[in-house]
């Protein structure tokens, strides 16, 4: 019998862009609000104490030429309040906020 096929979670991709369309700025916005994130790692995961070691839960990515972090809804699990820091980061600055998930690229 043939496995299920594992369900990705959720990830809420926060836009570098706000709601009248302008770039948020500074541009290294989306490393700054990354690194704050950087000490939560899943249990069993220690941090290397010699350089930064983004989350797996909060990464920065650019898509189509904007800057973007994608945040992990396990983080609810792992620290809730870190979840709404990063959600109310979004709100706050008003940015745009999608709700998502990232796909592995297609086997060439």
């Amino acid at each position: 019998m043939a496995e299920p096929p594992k369900v990705k979670p959720k990830e809420v991709f926060i836009l570098g862009v706000t709601s009248t369309g302008k770039t948020f700025r500074p541009s290294d916005w989306s490393e700054r609000l990354c690194g704050v994130m950087s000490q939560f790692k899943p249990p069993g995961r220690q941090a290397s104490q010699q350089h930064l070691v983004y989350s797996p839960y909060c990464l920065p990515i650019v898509m189509n030429n904007i800057k973007c972090v994608v945040v992990d809804e396990r983080l609810k699990d792992v620290e809730p309040m870190a979840f709404n820091f990063v959600l109310n980061f979004a709100r706050d600055n008003d940015l745009q906020v999608l709700d998502a998930c990232l796909l592995p690229d297609a086997a060439a």
